[in-house]
């Protein structure tokens, strides 16, 4: 039996509180505010063995890297998108295919409810599994799942909590009105 390909798992300080990040020599497959037990468990389900420090490779450090540095550059409000390879390898194909789309669906700046979003997949009659397939987002900030809201414009259900979210919607908002 092969051992299990590897991913580099970091935790990065943010603004939003700490974020979970972790890379494969190609990609970017983990943004999330798990706990680093919880990475550990999520990389491992997605058969990917959990290394840290001085275990990584180059490859990955850098991908790493590049994430913390756009993420810091979005949340101080110097970007407006993220360039990092990333691989849904850890979502389930529902949430692949739901949270692949957001970015092209939910430009910066904008909102939508889940139902507005399960009618914009084809799958009006599906938003609650929607809202499942978001909370199970691998890939937090990077792939917009807060851009989504509950009816009426209520903020619900994300993984960072509903301070996290309104931080994100208020810069977005912010910036997409200065240009």
């Amino acid at each position: 039996m092969s051992p299990l390909p590897t991913a580099t798992l970091r935790t990065h300080r943010t603004v939003l509180g700490p974020l979970s990040l972790a890379a494969t020599d190609d990609a970017l497959v983990l943004c999330a505010f798990d706990e680093p037990e919880q990475a550990q468990a999520r990389l491992a389900r997605g058969k990917l063995a959990a290394v840290e420090g001085g275990g990584a490779n180059l490859a990955q450090r850098r991908l790493v890297d590049e994430a913390r540095r756009e993420l810091d550059a979005y949340l101080d409000g110097r970007s407006r998108a993220f360039t990092v390879a990333s691989d849904l390898r850890l979502a389930t194909p529902f949430s692949r295919a739901t949270v692949a789309r957001l970015g092209e669906l939910l430009p910066y700046g904008s909102t939508a409810t889940y139902g507005e979003l399960a009618s914009l997949l084809g799958r009006p009659r599906a938003a609650r599994a929607v809202g499942t397939a978001l909370g199970a987002n691998p890939l937090c900030v990077v792939l917009p799942c807060h851009r989504v809201v509950g009816a009426g414009g209520r903020l619900t259900g994300y993984a960072g909590g509903v301070t996290a979210k309104r931080y994100l919607l208020d810069l977005e908002s912010e910036r997409a009105e200065a240009s």
